[in-house]
């Protein structure tokens, strides 16, 4: 299990997480939702460990370092310039000392021209690009940041399915995602991050209420603007 207990992260005096606690346990899939600056891709980093100069405990609960055994995929992934999709997946292999995988039947499914060059990809193949080179590393943890942003219906369809059953075969999946269906749609259970701070923690059988409570958080006084104008 991958646990986050009492963090604290700034940046000077900004503080951009406040005493946050989290548990990514194996077979789940737990979604991270907060508005834009709630502090949601800087506590992925802290948990991979791009981030250290913080207080508070992120550890594995089996004592592995955490990054042994774990995938990143960010929200903006970087491709190095001149380098085809089949060439970026083998430099990932490499970079973990891992042997070059067969990458024919993932791409079977995500279908992307692996011999083009990756800087000449749109935003949705590079996305998926970046979540191949995840797939084939078979990680007991993955954390993705806004995996749904950028592909189109079909791939976001598909995307859901391959989660589900990554979870199924005991892959503790962090998610986070602006789109709210998806989270519901997948997650076993989803943390508001509301200005550094956990607002709630929800289970799966609570999320009839997560839209309106989310709505209520965060446009409060917008919505009594909103009763006025209609």
């Amino acid at each position: 299990m991958l646990e986050i207990r009492n963090l604290r992260k700034a940046y000077g005096a900004h503080v951009v997480l406040h005493d946050v606690s989290l548990t990514l346990r194996p077979g789940t899939i737990h979604g991270l939702v907060g508005a834009n600056g709630a502090g949601k891709t800087t506590l992925l980093n802290c948990l991979y460990g791009l981030e250290t100069d913080f207080s508070g405990v992120v550890r594995d609960t089996a004592g592995r370092a955490v990054r042994e055994h774990t995938g990143l995929l960010p929200y903006e992934p970087y491709f190095y310039p001149r380098l085809t999709g089949r060439e970026y997946l083998e430099f990932c292999l490499q970079a973990r000392g891992r042997a070059v995988a067969d990458f024919t039947g993932w791409n079977r499914l995500l279908e992307l021209p692996l011999d083009q060059y990756a800087d000449e990809y749109s935003a949705g193949m590079h996305k998926k690009l970046a979540l191949l080179a995840l797939l084939v590393q078979q990680f007991d943890y993955l954390i993705l940041d806004e995996p749904f942003n950028g592909l189109d219906l079909e791939a976001n369809l598909l995307l859901k399915e391959i989660l589900r059953r990554l979870r199924d075969r005991g892959t503790g999946i962090l998610l986070t995602s602006h789109i709210l269906g998806a989270l519901t749609e997948t997650a076993d259970e989803v943390t508001v991050l509301v200005g550094g701070l956990v607002q709630r923690h929800y289970l799966a059988a609570e999320f009839g209420t997560l839209e309106t409570d989310l709505l209520n958080s965060l446009h409060r006084e917008k919505l009594g603007l909103l009763s006025s104008l209609l």
